[in-house]
């Protein structure tokens, strides 16, 4: 097992649907690494594979995120020959409208659209699928009294339908609400309730949808919650990539539009991040100049306290989309693909860990730093998310 470092590790898994196989990928190896997250936030897809995670025993994390990305998939898990991009492009477009079609195993189905539903079933009126198949596989995959009563602190992101505001559901007290949240299956299927697809779901008399539509990326909720005087490991994985190639057809310009709406957040909330705590600790440095007889001024009281802050090593694990993906690429749950994206997600984890950036990490004395494996090699022909300019 190799040495991960002192500092707290956290895991933010961002929102990105058929694409989050490829954090399965990721935690599989970053289990068999040995790391055991304290803390995992998550939205959307990333808020299943988060309760997944936290609420099975250590030894089933990884089995149980196999057994749902198993049930959602469906077709062969290899192609018997050689296929090129057109042709690749065509199956996954294919499975795509398949499932739009038939819906996802164990996850959502479509609504016949029966007149009478709209008077049985006020959902059916706003949103095209049921998911509740998703509140049973969940229930039947999670233990929610362990993530409730356990250790490893667990944050949902959603969005309150009638006010927009940006709702955490959060296993620990926070800013939002001074006692921590009893986490339930409900709360899980409100992260990843993406309109127009999904209804929205109730929660104590409110309505969620997918934290998405924000936000998707927690980041910036652990960031801002997180034990000040702590330093920590946060290994982002994120679905959707800032920078990409340009568009060489409609198809392309509809996937790079979606990249670049679901990533631009996490690009903002990261250069926050590192501006931040490189401002904490000049400022830290700077109050340690002052004479002596400052030491009780209030001002320099309250901006000692707001400069005592542990460093943030931030670790990027993003997603290049394949040539032959297409805007689609969230809702293409082929078991060939997710098999694609799960190896995806655990290669990038191992080249992470080989490279210089890991091997000779230390923690930052600035406040800040980012590790993204892609900067020591030449750049894909996919996305690639440079954080820290």
């Amino acid at each position: 097992m190799m040495d991960l470092g002192t500092d707290k590790k956290f895991l933010v898994l961002q929102g990105g649907g058929a694409l989050g196989a490829y954090q399965a990928g990721a935690y599989e190896a970053l289990h068999e690494a040995g790391v055991r997250p304290e803390w995992i936030a998550g939205i959307s897809i990333g808020a299943i594979n988060a309760a997944i995670i936290a609420g099975s025993p250590d030894d089933r994390r990884v089995a149980n995120l196999r057994r749902f990305w198993e049930m959602a998939t469906t077709g062969p898990g290899t192609l018997p020959v050689q296929t090129g991009p057109l042709i690749r492009k065509w199956l996954n477009e294919y499975a795509a409208a398949f499932n739009a079609a038939a819906g996802v195993n164990g996850f959502y189905i479509p609504r016949a659209l029966m007149p009478w539903q709209y008077v049985s079933e006020p959902d059916a009126a706003i949103s095209f699928y049921d998911t509740s198949p998703l509140i049973d596989t969940l229930n039947e995959l999670v233990d929610f009294d362990r993530i409730n009563r356990g250790k490893l602190r667990l944050s949902l992101g959603a969005v309150d339908v009638e006010t927009g505001n940006f709702a955490y559901f959060d296993t620990h007290p926070c800013r939002q609400r001074e006692r921590p949240l009893e986490i339930t299956v409900h709360h899980v299927a409100a992260s990843g309730a993406l309109p127009p697809g999904f209804p929205p779901v109730e929660i104590d008399g409110k309505f969620y949808w997918d934290g998405g539509l924000v936000s998707n990326t927690p980041f910036q909720w652990i960031i801002d919650e997180r034990d000040s005087r702590d330093d920590i490991c946060v290994f982002q994985v994120d679905l959707f990539a800032a920078r990409g190639r340009m568009p060489r057809d409609m198809s392309d310009v509809l996937a790079r539009e979606k990249e670049i709406r679901y990533s631009s957040r996490t690009r903002l909330n990261t250069n926050e991040a590192a501006r931040h705590e490189r401002y904490r600790k000049a400022l830290g440095r700077l109050l340690a100049r002052l004479p002596p007889e400052f030491a009780d001024d209030r001002d320099v009281k309250y901006l000692k306290s707001q400069e005592e802050r542990g460093a943030v090593t931030a670790v990027h694990l993003i997603y290049a989309r394949k040539p032959y993906e297409t805007h689609a690429m969230d809702n293409e749950f082929s078991r060939l693909t997710m098999e694609e994206h799960w190896r995806a997600g655990y290669d990038d984890v191992i080249k992470t860990f080989a490279s210089p950036q890991w091997t000779n990490r230390v923690i930052p004395e600035d406040g800040f730093v980012s590790v993204d494996y892609r900067r020591d090699h030449n750049r894909p022909e996919g996305g690639l998310h440079e954080p820290a300019r």
